[in-house]
């Protein structure tokens, strides 16, 4: 039967959600909009057929934004703190390192106020994620550190700092567009600036939903995604979009239900962009070899064409092979390892999991962690289209012949040093073997 595609194709309940996500005035972590935020997302689904669905608290670092600056010469240029920043005011010599490769943070940087940019460069072999960069300055003596945009349009990017040991990082950070990057390069290289960020910073809580449907069995597939979101903007692509598929999702396997030999069990996490805090909390208390397959959607709706990070498991990878051949629509399948969203602390210990998102054929997060991730950059279409393939992938994860096959933590820690991933873990203290 193929009702169900055309019935989810012209649903706009995914969508509804969607809007109701952007509009909440802040979706931070801690804050008292996530959790409206996560209680809109416990009623959607109900209201789509999933049971049981709860909120459960998790408690969390604290951090709320105020003033920052930076002030060159005799001007002040615009910027913002990256969250779980400290508050503090520091004064340094500037020193753009450009790209911030791990080999530019080979000199003296012994008070400085460090600059990187946002990318990397083409024929680099990897990505180098932001806190990365950060801990690199702080490993080398900085002062202060500034993270410049690649994308044009005067838009400073945000994004946390901070361990999971040690929440809060070592020196004040913050995020200044591309503009702002190539103005105090050319103008204040080797001067004195200063860099100020004021913040409060507290304990706080968050909250991840919880829903199940399908036959109340021993194993289960997980449908997951993020509902928190930074401040600056209305998170519309990271990660509204994710959570409206998972709801469009449950709405569609609703009316598969009998379809289903698995139990699907829907966690909507909070936290994740300050140390993917809501599936951390999850993961060190859920039977890990309970789980077939981790199905995280974050970054899925930005565009047309379906990519699902396989992270080396050889079966998730011909799963969504054959959905594709079924459903006669493209899935990559890339088999590399990707930390850095709430897969991860599932995969980290050989637990199957996808990284689901968009092929927007850019480098970074594009709009994402800035002003600009707003509602008008997404179609409802793509958000419906990808939620009847994923449909799809967890009917087919689900199915009593489907097997899908662990990974030892061993050959995942193997993996990180072969793809060279597992220096800048250390460096980030995320490296957990």
């Amino acid at each position: 039967m193929t009702d169900w595609i055309g019935d989810t194709f012209t649903s706009s309940a995914g969508w509804d959600h969607l809007e109701t996500l952007v509009d909440t005035d802040t979706r931070m972590a801690g804050t008292d909009g996530e959790r409206r935020a996560a209680e809109a997302t416990r009623d959607a689904l109900t209201e789509v057929g999933a049971r049981d669905a709860r909120l459960e608290t998790v408690p969390i670092q604290g951090w709320e934004r105020g003033g920052s600056a930076i002030d060159a010469g005799d001007t002040t240029q615009e910027c913002i703190a990256l969250p779980r920043s400290p508050s503090g005011e520091t004064t340094g010599e500037l020193i753009d390192l450009g790209h911030g490769l791990p080999a530019d943070f080979d000199r003296d940087l012994a008070g400085a106020v460090v600059m990187t940019a946002s990318d990397v460069p083409g024929w680099y072999d990897r990505y180098l994620h932001r806190r990365e960069k950060y801990y690199r300055a702080v490993e080398a003596g900085a002062a202060a550190f500034v993270y410049a945009n690649h994308v044009e349009g005067c838009l400073p990017p945000t994004g946390s700092v901070g361990t999971e040991a040690s929440p809060i990082g070592d020196i004040p950070a913050v995020g200044v567009s591309k503009e702002v990057g190539a103005r105090l390069a050319r103008r204040f290289e080797g001067e004195s600036v200063s860099v100020s960020v004021d913040a409060k910073i507290s304990g706080a809580t968050s909250q991840n939903v919880h829903a199940e449907l399908g036959p109340d069995t021993d194993s289960e597939v997980l449908v997951t995604s993020h509902v928190d979101a930074h401040d600056i903007a209305e998170g519309a692509a990271d990660n509204g979009a994710g959570t409206a598929a998972v709801v469009e999702i449950a709405r569609a396997l609703a009316r598969r239900e009998a379809e289903l030999d698995t139990r699907v069990h829907v966690i909507v996490f909070g936290a994740e962009e300050v140390g993917l805090v809501g599936s951390r909390y999850d993961a060190e208390r859920r039977d890990h070899d309970a789980i077939t397959a981790v199905v995280n959607n974050d970054g899925v709706g930005r565009a047309r064409d379906l990519v699902c990070d396989t992270h080396g498991f050889d079966d998730l990878a011909d799963a969504a092979a054959r959905v594709a051949d079924r459903m006669d629509h493209p899935i990559d399948t890339p088999p590399e390892l990707g930390p850095h969203s709430d897969h991860w602390p599932y995969v980290t210990w050989g637990v199957p999991g996808y990284f689901v998102r968009s092929d927007t054929g850019s480098a970074g997060r594009g709009w994402g962690h800035t002003y600009a991730d707003t509602l008008d950059k997404l179609d409802p279409r793509d958000l419906r289209e990808q939620a009847i393939l994923l449909t799809e992938l967890v009917v087919e994860l689900a199915a009593e012949d489907t097997t899908v096959a662990h990974r030892s933590p061993e050959s995942i820690a193997d993996q990180l040093e072969a793809e060279d991933l597992a220096e800048g873990m250390r460096v980030i203290g995320d490296w957990p073997y």
